[in-house]
């Protein structure tokens, strides 16, 4: 089955994301500065990459390598277009997550940023068994009215999702990630302005 990412434009996406009424885009971008910066890191992976929100934060002298993981290569071929100062620090891989883990190299960090409602629980902890990272920071969101895709001219672009998505819940992730010896050492939350929130989880082996 083909993944439904992978018929989303990334101008769809990231107009929707960047929308005033949802302002996604914008606060990710700052809070993936301090996943960049907070642990004592040379590799990063970075699961759901799309456009490479947040990019703008690696320091070249801090990575030898950053791996831009997305099941849509078009996504990934404007990463490389728009970050082209990164060129032989930033590896892009076009992977289904859902079907193809053991192609992911090794890295001591993995970046999951509203990226395990897409993929399920039981599929990152395979992913996170197979990358072996110390640290795992994730970027989940609640919901604190009922719909998960926030309303905007964007709204029904996003429908083939209903059938990957997962709802997420704080709690269970933390079980989820001790489970497979991840322990939580870190946890930041960022008020939207639609009644949702987003929920940073830090995890260290």
């Amino acid at each position: 089955m083909k993944n439904p990412w992978e018929d989303i434009s990334l101008a769809d996406y990231e107009n929707h994301m960047q929308l005033g009424s949802v302002m996604q885009l914008q606060a990710m971008n700052q809070m993936m500065k301090g996943q960049f910066d907070t642990y004592p890191i040379s590799s990063v992976m970075i699961l759901g990459v799309a456009g490479g929100n947040g990019l703008d934060h690696i320091q070249k002298g801090k990575f030898g390598r950053v791996y831009g993981v997305d099941v849509n290569s078009s996504y990934l071929k404007e990463v490389i277009q728009r970050y082209p100062d990164l060129e032989g620090v930033l590896e892009c891989l076009c992977i289904d997550l859902l079907n193809e883990t053991d192609k992911l190299p090794e890295a001591d960090m993995v970046i999951a940023n509203l990226l395990v409602e897409y993929i399920g629980y039981d599929c990152f902890q395979k992913t996170i068994r197979h990358v072996d990272p110390k640290y795992v920071s994730c970027i989940i969101q609640i919901n604190i009215e009922d719909t998960w895709v926030s309303d905007s001219p964007y709204l029904h672009v996003f429908d083939g999702l209903e059938q990957v998505h997962h709802q997420m819940e704080k709690q269970e992730l933390e079980k989820v990630m001790l489970e497979i010896n991840y322990h939580v050492i870190r946890t930041l939350e960022h008020m939207l302005p639609n009644g949702k929130k987003l929920v940073q989880i830090d995890f260290e082996r």
